[in-house]
C-alpha cells in the first residue's frame, strides 16, 4: 500500500497536479485499494477543517488583504525606511523591517511577499539594485511572516498537535527578530560588495513625526493582536476577527484608501485564498487518516528511534527530514500530516514540546523558499518576470542563513521558550 501511495503522490506531483488534489487523489487510490467506504473521505475532509482555531485562518488572510489595500502597507513601507534607509543598501533593509511590520498582523509570508514585493522590488531597481537581490530579500524577508506572530502555521499546529497557540505565537518572537536583523547584517555586507546605495536625504525630527503618524495607527495592530491574545483578553480566533475590523477600519476611516468597490475585490481574493489553504488542509487531514490506517507514522518514529535516542541527533535528523519533505509538500498539510508523529519522537527522547513545535514551523517557513514547491520563490518571480532558476540563485545566501537560524534555535532552545516561559506558558 505504501509504494502504491509513493507512486500516486510522485505522479501526481509530476503533473503538475495543485498539492491539495495531489493529497486527495493519492488517499482516494488507498481508500480504493484498501476496500474502505469513500463516504470516509468526505467525513475526514469536513473533519479537517470543521475547527474553531482554524477560523483564525479566513480572518488573518483577510486582515492582510485588507491592510494591503486600505494603504497600510504603503505608511509600513515609508515608516521604516525614516528608520533603517540611510544604511548602506537602504531599501533592503526597508523591505526586511517593513516585512516584520506586516508579519505583525498578517501572519502569511504569500501575503507578505506580495503586498512587499509589488511596491519594494521595483524601487529598489529603480535605485540601482540588481533585480535579483531584490526579489531574494524580498521572498526571503517575507518568511518573517509566520514566524512573528500572528502566524497561520501556528494556528495550523496548535489545531493538529495540542500545543497552545498563544504559546507558539510568543515563542516566535525573538527568532522572528534574530532572522530580520541576520537578514540586515547580510544585506549590508552585500550592499557595501555590490556598492548600492542609501538614502541621502538627511534624517530630520519633522520628516520623522510626519512618517511616524502616518503609519502610527497600522503599529498599533500587532499590539492590539499579540497584546489582546498573550493578556488572555481574546483567543486567536478573536484576535484574528478585531485585525479584520481595525484593518477595516483604518482603510476606511483613517486613511480612507478603501470603497465599496474595492472591498468587493478584497473579499474575493481572501475567500479564493481561504478556500485554497482550507482546501489543503482537509485534503491533509484525509491523507493523514490514511497513513495512520497503514500505521506508517508508526514506522517512522521507530525507524527515528532505531537510529538514536540522542535527543542532539533526532532534531538533526527531524530538521534534514522537515527541510526535504519541504521542498515538496505544501507547509499546512505538513504539519497536519507529520505533527502527531513527530512531536510523540520529540518527547519520547525528552525534548520540549513547545520547542519542537516551533522548530517544526520554522522548518516549514523555510520550505518556502526551497525549490522545486517554494511558494514565495513562485511569488516574487511573478512580481519581478525573472525566471526561477535566477531567483533561486540569488536566494542563497539568505536561505543559508535561515538554516543557520534554525540550527540556532534548535540546539538553544531557551531563545524559543524564554517568553513563553516568562508569560507562564512553558
Amino acid at each position: 500500500m505504501m509504494s502504491v501511495m509513493f507512486i500516486a503522490f510522485l505522479a501526481t506531483l509530476l503533473l503538475g497536479i495543485p498539492v491539495a488534489f495531489c493529497l486527495g487523489i493519492t488517499a482516494l487510490v488507498a481508500l480504493l485499494a484498501g476496500d474502505v467506504p469513500l463516504s470516509l473521505m468526505a467525513q475526514r475532509i469536513f473533519t479537517g477543517i470543521d475547527s474553531f482555531p482554524l477560523m483564525a485562518v479566513p480572518f488573518f488572510v483577510l486582515a492582510g488583504e485588507l491592510m494591503n489595500r486600505g494603504g497600510t502597507t504603503l505608511r509600513l513601507i515609508g515608516f521604516a525606511n525614516v528608520l533603517v534607509g540611510r544604511i548602506r543598501g537602504g531599501l533592503a533593509h526597508t523591505n526586511i523591517v517593513a516585512s516584520m511590520f506586516f508579519g505583525g498582523i498578517s501572519g502569511s509570508a504569500v501575503a507578505d511577499a506580495s503586498a512587499i514585493g509589488t511596491v519594494m522590488v521595483p524601487g529598489m531597481v529603480r535605485a540601482g539594485y540588481d533585480k535579483g537581490f531584490s526579489a531574494a530579500v524580498t521572498a526571503a524577508s517575507s518568511t518573517m511572516g509566520p514566524i512573528i506572530p500572528p502566524s497561520i502555521f501556528m494556528v495550523i499546529m496548535g489545531v493538529t498537535t495540542g500545543l497552545s497557540i498563544g504559546a507558539l505565537f510568543a515563542a516566535g518572537i525573538i527568532p522572528g527578530l534574530l532572522i530580520g536583523f541576520s537578514m540586515m547584517g547580510l544585506s549590508y555586507y552585500l550592499a557595501i560588495r555590490r556598492n548600492y546605495p542609501r538614502v541621502e536625504e538627511p534624517f530630520t525630527l519633522s520628516y520623522f513625526w510626519v512618517n511616524f503618524k502616518a503609519a502610527g495607527p497600522a503599529l498599533i495592530a500587532p499590539l492590539i493582536i499579540l497584546g489582546g491574545i498573550l493578556g488572555g483578553i481574546f483567543t486567536p480566533t478573536e484576535a484574528a476577527a478585531v485585525a479584520v475590523l481595525y484593518a477595516f477600519f483604518l482603510g476606511v476611516a483613517v486613511y480612507r484608501e478603501l470603497d465599496w468597490r474595492s472591498l468587493k475585490s478584497v473579499f474575493i481574493d481572501s475567500a479564493v485564498t481561504t478556500a485554497v489553504l482550507l482546501l489543503i488542509i482537509g485534503m491533509a487531514n484525509i491523507f493523514a487518516w490514511v497513513l495512520t490506517a497503514e500505521q506508517i507514522p508508526n514506522r517512522i518514529a521507530a525507524g527515528l528511534l532505531s537510529l538514536t535516542t540522542n535527543p542532539y541527533l533526532i532534531l538533526l535528523l527531524i530538521n534534514l527530514f522537515l527541510i526535504f519533505i519541504g521542498m515538496f509538500l505544501e507547509g499546512g498539510a505538513a504539519i497536519i500530516i507529520l505533527a502527531p508523529t513527530l512531536l510523540s519522537v520529540a518527547q519520547g527522547v525528552g525534548i520540549h514540546p513547545l520547542h519542537f513545535g516551533f522548530v517544526m514551523v520554522f522548518n516549514i517557513v523555510v520550505g518556502l523558499l526551497t525549490p522545486p514547491l517554494g511558494v514565495c520563490l513562485f511569488v516574487v518571480c511573478g512580481v519581478t518576470g525573472l525566471p526561477l532558476s535566477t531567483v533561486t540563485r540569488s536566494i542563497m545566501p539568505f536561505l543559508a542563513l535561515e538554516i543557520g537560524v534554525l540550527l540556532l534555535v534548535t540546539y538553544a532552545p531557551w531563545i524559543v521558550l524564554v517568553i513563553p516561559r516568562l508569560l507562564g506558558y512553558a
